[in-house]
């Protein structure tokens, strides 16, 4: 399994362009024997302790393999609703790793 770890923050006032992106996109996940293992809106009050920005939405994410993965990133459904998140996100720390 490969899991991808995400912190999104989003460009204020962008929340609406991030959810119409967010509801086309994670449907496709199955498609590619991907899961949508969690997905989070945290507050400030959630944070026991920080450093950095909290961010807009926390997802953790698996794929069966890298290339389920890439041919998520490929599908040309997706891509087509891309321009939704550059509208809307302003920066994603990205974290990938695998299961051992």
């Amino acid at each position: 399994m490969i899991y991808i770890t995400q912190l999104i923050y989003i460009r204020e006032g962008q929340e609406n362009k991030f959810f119409e992106y967010e509801d086309a996109v994670l449907p496709l996940l199955w498609k590619y024997s991907g899961q949508l293992l969690l997905r989070l809106r945290p507050t400030s009050s959630t944070f026991v302790d920080n450093s950095i920005e909290h961010p807009f939405e926390i997802h953790l994410v698996a794929f069966e393999n890298e290339e389920c993965l890439e041919q998520y990133l490929q599908d040309e459904e997706r891509k087509s609703y891309l321009h939704l998140k550059e509208q809307s996100v302003k920066s994603i720390v990205l974290l990938k790793g695998i299961q051992v």
